[in-house]
């Protein structure tokens, strides 16, 4: 993949940033905050690069030497898959304060709204290194027990006393913020179908920055990641009928930002199966495993290959469970 120009990657974000229908995520691993929309859902543009509702919002600046991946990767046992821009950047300009800490950090003059610009900013201390998971609050009975937690990394009482309070959740990274103003559900609820965030310590003790089946750069770190409309699902992950459009569409995306060597996968699996040919070899490498595991999910779902041939090759060539996200989390991989 050539290295693709900020002047690029900037009409990539005004383009998306404008849609409804796409959804944005900040963080890693175990630490990611989520910005959707509804269709028709009031939503405000305060400055370049910027909307907000009354949910959340995201501001997004592209630095140079962002670079945008496009990929897929299979989710579950049946025909189902993920898509995403990863917008990367070499990895000493990626990475974050990475605090382990809780750090009070003061108010947050960078917030999207002037109304939450006195409020008080506070680092969890995650020691995430490519986003800073912040809280705000002006909740003058939060922030003391926020202030008496300065130090110490997060613990559960804490943790318990935010669920409960519900303060505006800030995760910021080297391309941008995103801020979730809904509230917190409880460790058994559901996710809004709005801005929300994952915490997920099991996923944070890993400390990955990126899941192996996503080909980012050598030298790089993802910072954030565009999903555009998928062909298969809404943007709250509920089935909906089949999308060509919204197909072709992103692979258009994979055309102008995907790796190169999951694109030489994806088409050789395409001619092998569309010459009736026995199924071929797995790559070695888990992105080019998962190009050609989703290759075969999209022959499925198009209905464009023999039956016969198609069947073949997905019972020799099935996706290890370690390229699968069971959960269908497009965080996750």
């Amino acid at each position: 993949m050539d290295a693709t120009g900020t002047s690029t990657v900037a009409e990539l974000l005004h383009a998306y940033l404008s849609d409804p229908d796409a959804g944005w995520s900040a963080g890693a691993p175990g630490a990611i905050a989520e910005f959707v929309r509804l269709p028709d859902e009031p939503a405000a543009t305060p400055e370049p690069g910027a909307v907000v509702t009354g949910r959340g919002g995201i501001r997004l600046a592209a630095p140079p030497g962002t670079r945008p991946v496009a990929y897929r990767t299979p989710v579950g046992p049946e025909d189902h898959w993920n898509h995403a821009v990863a917008l990367c950047l070499p990895a000493a300009d990626a990475r974050c304060a990475a605090r382990t800490t809780v750090t009070v950090l003061g108010p947050d003059r960078d917030a999207l709204r002037d109304t939450d610009r006195a409020d008080v900013l506070v680092d969890l201390g995650l020691g995430t290194p490519t986003v800073d998971a912040c809280v705000r609050t002006g909740d003058p009975e939060l922030l003391a027990a926020l202030r008496a937690a300065e130090g110490r990394p997060l613990d559960g009482d804490l943790v318990a006393t935010l669920v409960a309070a519900g303060p505006h959740r800030v995760f910021v990274t080297a391309v941008g913020r995103v801020e979730v103003f809904a509230a917190i559900p409880p460790p058994d609820g559901r996710s809004p179908d709005g801005p929300h965030t994952h915490l997920l310590p099991q996923l944070l003790r890993a400390g990955r920055t990126h899941a192996a089946t996503v080909p980012v750069p050598d030298g790089y770190l993802p910072c954030a990641h565009l999903y555009p409309a998928h062909p298969l699902t809404d943007l709250t992950g509920r089935p909906r009928p089949f999308d060509a459009g919204r197909l072709a569409a992103f692979d258009r995306l994979l055309e102008r930002f995907g790796d190169p060597a999951q694109r030489d996968v994806t088409a050789e699996v395409l001619r092998a199966v569309s010459a009736g040919e026995p199924p071929g070899d797995r790559p070695a490498d888990p992105p080019g495993r998962a190009a050609q595991a989703v290759a075969l999910r999209v022959l499925a779902r198009t209905g464009t290959a023999d039956p016969a041939v198609l069947d073949a090759w997905r019972g020799r060539v099935a996706p290890e469970p370690d390229l699968l996200d069971p959960d269908g989390d497009r965080n996750s991989g």
